[in-house]
C-alpha cells in the first residue's frame, strides 16, 4: 500500500502592511535629498517647476519599490532551515539553517503596536548584518516563527502544519529568571545618565534649527541678562556661588529625571526568561523589543557596580555574544540584568554557568607596587596639563598639580582591588576602585592570547595580558589582565596557550 508523500512546504508572504513600513524606512534615509531638492532646487525660468514636482516624483517611486518588494519577498520553512527569496530583476534565494540562527529579534515600535505587526531578524555569528529581515510580518505569525527557530535549533520534536506553521502553544514562553518591576527600572535611570542623550539631542537640533551666529548672540544675550540681575541684587561671591550651586543642581535634577523617563520607555516590562535553551529578553515601554540567544552562544561577561549602583546596592550583568549585526544596535542582546541586587546577579550567572564557581573563593592579587605603574600611566598628562595652564594664566596654571595627590590615592586604591582567577573552566579579572567591575569567560571560549609591553612597562619590568573572545566589541572593556610583572606573565601566558592547545574552541 502506498503513503501519499507530505506537500512541500508553501511560500509564505510578509504582512498586507509591510509596504507602508519600509517605505517609512526608505523615506528616512532619503528626507534629506528630498528636502533639498524641495527647498533649494527651486529656480526661476524654464524647468523651473522641475524642483517643486521632483520630490513627489521621489515618492512615488519609493512607493513602487516598496510594493515591488512586497510582492517579490518570499520565506519558505522547511524541515532544516529557512528559504528566502526576494528581488524582482536580480533575484536572490538565502538558505538558513535552524542550527546557524544565534539570535532571533522581534522589534515593535508604536506604528508596530497600533497595526498589529513585528520586524523580525534572524542572526548568525559574524557579519554586520541579518541573515534575514522580515520587515514586517503579523505578531502572532513573528512569535510562531521565533518559536519554531527556537524549538528546531534547539533540534527538539516539534508539529507542524501543511504550511510548516508551528503548533506549539503560545504560551510556553519558558521559566523567567529576572523580572524588573517599576520600582526598580526607576533606580535602573537613577544610576545611569541615559538623561545626557536627551540632552545631546537637544542642542544638537538647536544647532540644526538656529543658524550658528543666531545660536551664539542667544545665549551671550542669555548669561549677560542674567549676569546684570545679579549684579543688581549684590549678592556678593557668597550669593553668586549658592546661585551657581542651586542651577548646577537644578541641571544634575533635570538630568535624572530625563534619564529615569528614558529608562521606563526603554526597559518597562523587562523580562528575562528561558526555555528549549535559548534566552529570551522582552522590553520597552512604546517601542517592545524581543531578542533570543543561546546560552552557549555567550563568550563573555561583564559585572559592574559603580558608586551609585553601590548606594542603591545593586549591580548590572552584561554578555558578549557570537551574533552578526551592530555593536551599537539596540536590538541585540547585551543585558541579562540591566539592574538587579548582588544575590540575584550571582544566582544568573550559577544557572547560565553551571559547575562554574561565581564569586570565586580565592583571588590572585597582583602586587601592590602596581600602584606605580598606574600612576605612573596618567602623571605625565597631568604635568602636561599644568604646563599647558602655567602659560596661559600664569602661576595659577600649577593647581593642577593638585590632582597627583589624588591620582596617586587612586592608583593605589585601584591596586588594591586588581587580581585574577585561573581555574580549569573559567578565567575571570576583577579591578577597579571608584566604579569596581568583574570581566570573566570561559576557557574553552578564549581564541588568541596577546602579551603586551608599552616602553613605560619595559621601564617598569611589567606587562599586560590580553585575551580576545568572539563577539567582543567597542560597546564591551577588553578582557585583560594589566600590568603583571613581566615572569608571571609570561608565565601565565605560557599556561594559557597549553591550556587552549589541547582544548576544543567552544562558540
Amino acid at each position: 500500500m502506498s503513503v501519499d508523500a507530505a506537500p512541500p512546504p508553501a511560500d509564505q508572504r510578509l504582512h498586507p502592511w509591510s509596504w507602508l513600513f519600509v517605505l517609512l524606512q526608505q523615506l528616512r534615509q532619503f528626507i534629506v535629498p528630498l528636502l533639498v531638492l524641495l527647498f533649494a532646487g527651486r529656480r526661476q525660468g524654464p524647468g523651473g517647476d522641475f524642483a517643486e514636482w521632483a520630490p513627489l516624483l521621489g515618492v512615488v517611486v519609493l512607493v513602487a519599490v516598496a510594493v515591488l518588494q512586497y510582492f517579490t519577498y518570499r520565506y519558505r520553512i522547511g524541515q532544516d532551515g529557512i528559504s528566502v527569496r526576494s528581488g524582482l530583476l536580480q533575484r536572490n534565494q538565502r538558505e538558513i539553517p535552524f542550527a546557524r540562527i544565534h539570535n532571533v529579534a522581534l522589534h515593535q515600535s508604536l506604528l508596530h503596536r497600533i497595526f498589529g505587526v513585528a520586524e523580525v531578524r534572524l542572526e548568525a555569528a559574524g557579519g554586520s548584518k541579518p541573515e534575514a529581515q522580515m520587515r514586517v510580518l503579523g505578531l502572532e505569525q513573528a512569535l510562531a516563527l521565533e518559536r519554531l527557530v527556537r524549538h528546531r535549533g534547539a533540534a527538539a520534536p516539534e508539529p507542524t502544519t501543511a504550511d510548516g506553521q508551528a503548533t506549539i502553544d503560545a504560551g510556553a514562553d519558558g521559566q523567567t529568571l529576572l523580572a524588573l518591576p517599576t520600582a526598580e527600572v526607576v533606580r535602573l535611570g537613577l544610576v545611569s545618565n541615559r538623561g545626557m542623550i536627551v540632552v545631546a539631542a537637544g542642542f544638537g537640533l538647536l544647532f540644526q534649527a538656529f543658524p550658528d551666529r543666531a545660536l551664539g548672540n542667544l545665549a551671550q544675550r542669555f548669561f549677560r541678562d542674567a549676569a546684570g540681575y545679579a549684579g543688581d541684587l549684590h549678592l556678593g561671591w557668597l550669593g553668586v556661588a549658592s546661585a551657581a550651586m542651586a542651577a548646577i543642581g537644578l541641571f544634575l535634577f533635570v538630568l535624572r529625571l530625563l534619564s529615569v523617563a528614558l529608562a521606563l520607555s526603554q526597559y518597562h516590562g523587562f523580562r528575562l526568561s528561558q526555555a528549549q535553551r535559548r534566552l529570551t529578553v522582552e522590553r520597552g515601554l512604546f517601542a517592545r523589543m524581543r531578542s533570543s540567544v543561546p546560552p552557549r552562544r555567550i563568550q563573555a561577561w561583564f559585572l559592574q557596580e559603580t558608586l551609585v549602583h553601590r548606594w542603591l546596592q545593586r549591580r548590572s550583568l552584561r554578555i558578549d555574544t557570537a551574533t552578526g549585526g551592530r555593536e551599537d544596535d539596540p536590538r541585540k542582546l547585551r543585558e541579562l540584568a540591566p539592574i538587579a541586587t548582588a544575590q540575584a546577579c550571582d544566582a544568573l550567572i550559577a544557572q547560565l554557568l553551571p559547575g562554574v564557581q561565581w564569586p570565586p573563593q580565592q583571588w590572585q592579587p597582583l602586587p601592590r607596587r602596581c600602584w606605580w605603574r598606574l600612576f605612573a600611566g596618567s602623571a605625565p598628562w597631568n604635568l602636561l596639563l599644568a604646563a599647558v595652564l602655567c602659560w596661559h594664566f600664569g602661576a595659577w596654571g600649577l593647581l593642577a598639580l593638585l590632582w597627583l595627590p589624588w591620582s596617586a590615592y587612586a592608583a593605589w586604591r585601584q591596586a588594591g582591588r586588581l587580581g585574577y582567577v585561573l581555574d580549569a573552566r573559567l578565567l575571570a579579572v576583577r579591578g577597579g576602585w571608584w566604579s569596581r567591575w568583574w570581566r570573566f569567560a570561559e576557557v574553552d571560549k578564549l581564541q588568541a592570547l596577546r602579551l603586551q609591553r608599552s616602553p613605560l612597562d619595559r621601564w617598569l619590568g611589567t606587562a599586560s595580558l590580553w585575551l580576545d573572545t568572539a563577539g567582543a566589541g567597542a560597546m564591551s572593556p577588553p578582557l585583560r589582565i594589566r600590568y603583571l610583572p613581566e615572569a608571571e606573565a609570561r608565565a601565565l601566558q605560557a599556561r594559557l596557550g597549553e591550556m587552549l592547545a589541547a582544548r576544543r574552541l567552544r562558540w
